[in-house]
């Protein structure tokens, strides 16, 4: 073994060739096993419950965060692909009652409060990540400014962005350059764990000191360390719990840490049945389960793991936000459009997946027109080779009828369809659920 090699794998004891593959899976095996980890296997049985919620976000580890809102904004409608229609404001609920909290991460995410102190832990492995960059620029040029706002906070109580003035002159914008001062300040002190968002009012941050959050909901909140052995492993753990099958390039992005897990980094995981080796047909790379799928990986190997769920997806929805990953799975080649000029655009601007019986079988741009009651569906394109048969246009229109209610946007119009004669079964088939 070289030394990169024994240095790699992390003390695991050497040896010359990796662990053999404990099960074989093919393709379709391995999908329906990430599909089952991420909860997206099946359609939900039951109504459901806060806590199936607070559950959801658990079994993904992160919930990622955005604002775009042509229809619901990314987080309420990744919770909706699992859990079916739920009153949206649950999410605000399980943050302002400290059951969930933000952090970055992937990128900005929800996360259990459960793994509060983990992410605290973790700062340092995510200094490369733009916003924790730009966070320790505004900490080194504009540090008095941001302790005489945190003391603003600690006299005075929690702040919005808003309950400060703009200057006049000073345009607004979606990014750091294009804030006022004080929502850089803001987000600085987030970034860096001085400031924690407390709650959301209309989705607007709510900034408050950390141990007035955390401080409340986590014993040993800012004393207890965890060595930055164990941040990496919990973090190796979670990772692969949550996709549910992984190769190991796939890992560090899930928690966007660095650098990048090879097969020999895990041979120590494997080793110490902390993660079990799969071979999977088709891919040129073993993957890996967590043992908490064990029961999981054997149906999925015995052929009784059934992918029978069909629901739109978010963009920024876990199983499609590596696009590396997306395209080995699923053979779908997915990028977000709606930071492309709308001449380039090939799709549209918000463009949703469309999960189908363990397939992402196409994608459409939609708008929820609420004044309206309406559910547009701009443009609807099936992948290349799915059969746009009278069977596939029931499922994909009993997943836009769920959406649409679940929006309060009953009403249904189809635009362009790509094959041109999908959108006569595909009417046909919302017409029938009316």
């Amino acid at each position: 073994m070289s030394p990169a090699r024994a240095s790699a794998s992390r003390g695991a004891p050497a040896r010359t060739e990796p662990a053999a593959p404990s099960a074989t899976l093919a393709l379709t095996q391995a999908r329906a096993l990430h599909l089952h980890a991420q909860g997206l296997l099946a359609r939900p049985r039951k109504r459901a419950t806060r806590a199936d919620a607070l559950a959801a976000i658990a079994r993904m580890q992160l919930l990622q965060i955005d604002t775009i809102h042509v229809v619901a904004r990314s987080p309420y409608l990744v919770l909706f692909s699992r859990l079916g229609s739920y009153p949206a404001q649950w999410l605000e609920q399980l943050l302002a009652e400290r059951e969930i909290f933000e952090i970055w991460a992937h990128e900005a995410c929800f996360a259990p409060m459960g793994d509060y102190l983990l992410h605290r832990n973790a700062h340092s492995q995510r200094a490369h990540h733009w916003a924790i960059r730009n966070a320790e620029h505004h900490r080194q040029t504009s540090g008095a400014k941001i302790d005489r706002l945190l003391a603003h906070i600690r006299e005075l109580g929690p702040v919005k962005s808003s309950d400060f003035e703009r200057e006049p002159g000073r345009g607004g914008g979606g990014g750091w350059w294009g804030w006022k001062d004080e929502k850089r300040w803001l987000e600085a002190g987030f970034a860096l764990g001085e400031l924690m968002v407390a709650r959301r009012e209309n989705f607007h941050r709510v900034y408050d000191l950390s141990e007035r959050v955390a401080g409340v909901a986590v014993p040993g909140w800012d004393a207890t360390l965890i060595d930055a052995d164990t941040v990496r492993r919990e973090t190796v753990l979670k990772s692969v719990r949550a996709l549910g099958i992984t190769q190991a390039r796939w890992i560090a992005d899930y928690f966007r840490t660095k650098p990048r897990w090879r097969d020999a980094d895990l041979d120590a995981y494997v080793d110490r049945g902390e993660l079990l080796r799969v071979a999977v047909k088709g891919w040129d790379a073993p993957g890996y389960v967590h043992p908490d799928h064990a029961a999981a990986l054997s149906q999925a190997a015995a052929g009784r793991l059934r992918a029978t769920h069909a629901t739109l997806l978010s963009p920024f929805d876990p199983l499609v936000w590596d696009r590396e990953r997306a395209s080995e799975f699923f053979g779908f080649d997915y990028t977000l459009e709606c930071y492309t000029p709308e001449p380039k655009r090939r799709y549209g601007y918000f463009v949703l997946p469309i999960l189908a019986r363990g397939r992402l079988v196409g994608r459409l741009d939609a708008k929820a027109h609420r004044a309206q009651g309406e559910f547009e569906i701009k443009a609807l394109h099936l992948e290349e080779g799915v059969a746009p048969d009278e069977a596939l246009a029931a499922e994909i229109a009993q997943a836009i009828d769920d959406c649409a209610r679940w929006h309060q946007t009953p009403t249904v119009k189809i635009g362009r369809c790509r094959p041109a004669a999908f959108a006569k079964p595909l009417k046909a088939a919302l017409a029938g659920l009316r």
